[in-house]
């Protein structure tokens, strides 16, 4: 069985500015790579051959980065979005450039999971499903649509948000169609999956399907969200075959300088050519490349942009300076 898969990553990160004024989010450094790098390992660990980045914002800065995917252990192609087509719309123009497969996996560009695409691709083949969803329990469920599920996992109805919800399950942003599925979206229009192609499935008899997994889950799409991702990577709490091999509780750039007398820890990232002087705390923060920290700083919960210079002395709590 071919088993392919398409990353949405073409929003604008409007969440995340002023960090994507330069940067789209899916190319943002977690756990010291671009967050697209976690994802696509990830596809490639599931023994899937093909994956097409779906892009739009900022598109020319992704093909420099994963070339044709030799290095990654799969093949990588790339589909462009003149004018936004929504989410379904943009996995159709996408899946145009796929290779003849049996099944297609689609990624949100979003989300950092433990949630395991192996165990997802084995559930969808036995429950011969058309459509499986990967769905996770959240406490408060008011900010997202919500997932209704029969006894045996299939799904009865796709709820809209809603101040109080009757579901607690949420879509969690992975989904495994059938490839000739994808081709019943309509070329070259808005078509949203969530609010169009799923609700257009159940009516139309077919075969969707919840799988339910309760791991680690994080939709990194504001700053605060970012930093925490990168930190719980590098501390352990969620594995990517991304995240670089590292000793401590941190990762620090071999040719970062850092003063004996500074601390780095709770997951921080250190990128290469920064400079940290004495008696600095850094904490939990993402430090980017050829920035500059002077003596007796504390950067707590926060991202520096690259080549960005923090005067002596300065505290720097749940912010992100230099964009």
């Amino acid at each position: 069985m071919k088993i392919s898969a398409i990353l949405l990553v073409g929003g604008k990160g409007t969440r995340l500015l002023p960090l994507t004024l330069q940067t789209p989010k899916p190319m943002l450094e977690v756990a010291g790579v671009p967050f697209t790098e976690h994802q696509i390992r990830k596809a490639a660990q599931a023994g899937i051959s093909e994956i097409v980045l779906a892009t739009s914002y900022k598109a020319e800065l992704f093909e420099p980065y994963f070339g044709n995917g030799e290095r990654f252990g799969i093949k990588i192609k790339y589909a462009v979005e003149t004018s936004a087509l929504g989410t379904a719309g943009g996995i159709r123009n996408a899946a145009k450039l796929l290779d003849p497969c049996d099944l297609v996996v689609i990624f949100n560009g979003d989300v950092l999971s433990a949630h395991d695409l192996k165990k997802q691709i084995q559930f969808h083949q036995e429950h011969q499903a058309d459509v499986s969803l990967y769905l996770t329990e959240v406490d408060d469920a008011r900010a997202y649509g919500c997932v209704e599920l029969a006894s045996n996992n299939q799904v009865k109805s796709f709820l809209e948000k809603m101040d109080n919800p009757t579901s607690n399950l949420i879509n969690a942003g992975c989904y495994i169609f059938k490839s000739e599925v994808i081709q019943q979206i309509p070329v070259d229009q808005v078509v949203s999956v969530e609010r169009q192609t799923f609700p257009e499935l159940l009516k139309s008899g077919a075969q969707v399907f919840g799988y339910l997994d309760n791991s680690y889950w994080l939709d990194i799409g504001t700053p605060a969200a970012l930093v925490k991702a990168s930190a719980d990577l590098i501390m352990g709490k969620v594995f990517s075959p991304a995240t670089p091999k590292h000793e401590r509780e941190c990762l620090v750039a071999a040719d970062s300088n850092i003063d004996s007398s500074s601390r780095v820890e709770k997951g921080s990232s250190i990128a290469p050519k920064v400079i940290i002087e004495s008696n600095c705390q850094i904490t939990g923060s993402i430090i980017g490349r050829g920035a500059k920290i002077g003596a007796d700083c504390k950067i707590i919960d926060s991202i520096i942009a690259p080549n960005t210079q923090i005067s002596a002395g300065m505290i720097v709590n749940s912010n992100y300076l230099g964009f």
